[in-house]
């Protein structure tokens, strides 16, 4: 009777974040989504779209790392749900004002603080499940929350085809404002309760780098989500553009191709769980995933004179080999104690969000050689970076979190 009674306990948090990290990706993916029609809606001419786009985005993600720091010192300072609070409003009242732009310098600033907002969710709900939850179940708890929250994509992509796109960010707006009244039934962290007035340094982000062996976690716990928005961010986001250079007859809609990977990383992601609550192991899970990822590059690569659908379907296969989020972003809470944890999953995939602006700069340097010829050669030095950092990196599965860093 009492574990039925913690089950349900455990429910609520494991919900409300998942919930929250729904209305996060929805917000994220949004502008990728509708970013042709509104850019165009801004009188922005057809040979502009793809430049400008790039910039946006890259804006975006800029927001997003700076994001990152700022709430996951707050959540080790001020516990994980005034993250989950102030985080959700920001990007809230972010994505209605940014219904109502009418120049690219206002819609980049929305974007801009919109990730600023975003960059807080993910890390400080899967902080506190992770928490609350026992270290036997932790990985399917947390690939739970991913795996759902990652429908918000597809979610926003069939609100895309429907509405208006200054409509579509009023509604990601709204939804985030009903979440938090949610959030009032959630508890705090039990282990950041027992710290909260210890005398112990919290949330200090240059921890990281005053250890070796912690700045080592810390690099190499980057260094292995780097695909995710490699391929999101360049192949799968820019998939008209590609289509062209294959000669796909067939115009490529960009925001079916994200709902398509979007999809299926949400299936990736509730599977990795339980593949790697099988292997009792976070790498031997994350290494299978990584192998589907660098067929589905291939596959993408050699799609010349191929069809539309074929498209879609490859970026679905993309987007089921990246499904490892919700494992990358448990281990960069596994590595580190206590009053250090909240900062490292919040900043951690945001440094893999704002890396995207150096895998934009790569793409674009390298198209000297070709626009196709770049883009694979950039995907070819990000899977190998992340596969070395990955044999680097030291297990997690089963590690007990009541730690602290010293």
């Amino acid at each position: 009777m009492q574990q039925n009674k913690n089950a349900s306990i455990f429910g609520i948090p494991v919900l409300v974040a998942a919930l929250g990290y729904f209305v996060d990706i929805y917000d994220l993916l949004l502008f990728l989504i509708v970013r042709i029609k509104s850019l165009k809606s801004l009188g922005l001419p057809e040979d502009e779209i793809g430049k400008v786009g790039l910039q946006i985005a890259s804006h975006q993600m800029w927001g997003l790392l700076i994001g990152g720091i700022i709430w996951g010192v707050l959540g080790d300072k001020k516990g994980r749900l005034s993250v989950l609070f102030g985080s959700i409003l920001l990007y809230s009242l972010a994505n209605i004002a940014n219904g109502f732009v009418t120049t690219v310098d206002q819609y980049s600033l929305c974007r801009f603080i919109a990730g600023i907002g975003l960059a807080g969710e993910l890390g400080a709900g899967i902080t506190l499940v992770s928490e609350l939850i026992p270290k036997e179940k932790r990985g399917v708890a947390t690939s739970m929350v991913a795996g759902i929250g990652l429908t918000g994509a597809v979610v926003a992509y069939f609100i895309g085809q429907e509405f208006d796109w200054r409509v579509c960010y009023y509604i990601g707006g709204g939804l985030g404002l009903c979440l938090l009244l949610l959030r009032v039934t959630v508890f705090e962290s039990g282990m950041f309760k027992q710290i909260q007035h210890a005398e112990v340094v919290k949330g200090n982000f240059l921890m990281f780098f005053t250890n070796r062996k912690r700045f080592k976690k810390y690099i190499l716990s980057i260094l292995i989500g780097l695909p995710t928005w490699y391929v999101i961010g360049i192949i799968v986001g820019f998939s008209n553009e590609f289509g062209k250079q294959f000669n796909i007859q067939e115009p490529i809609n960009p925001g079916k191709a994200v709902m398509y990977a979007y999809a299926a990383i949400s299936v990736g992601d509730i599977l990795i769980g339980l593949v790697s609550q099988w292997l009792k192991s976070r790498k031997k899970a994350l290494f299978i995933f990584y192998g589907i990822t660098v067929f589905g590059i291939l596959q993408y690569f050699t799609q010349y004179n191929g069809t539309a659908t074929n498209m879609y379907l490859i970026c679905a296969l993309l987007g089921f080999g990246t499904g490892f989020w919700a494992i990358f972003v448990t281990m960069a809470a596994e590595h580190f104690g206590t009053n250090l944890r909240a900062t490292a999953a919040t900043t951690v995939p945001n440094m893999v969000r704002g890396a995207l602006p150096l895998i934009i700069w790569m793409f674009t340097k390298l198209q000297v050689f070709g626009y196709v010829e770049a883009a694979a050669i950039t995907g070819g030095v990000v899977m190998t970076i992340s596969i070395i950092a990955a044999l680097m990196t030291e297990e997690t599965f089963g590690k007990d979190l009541d730690f602290l860093e010293q």
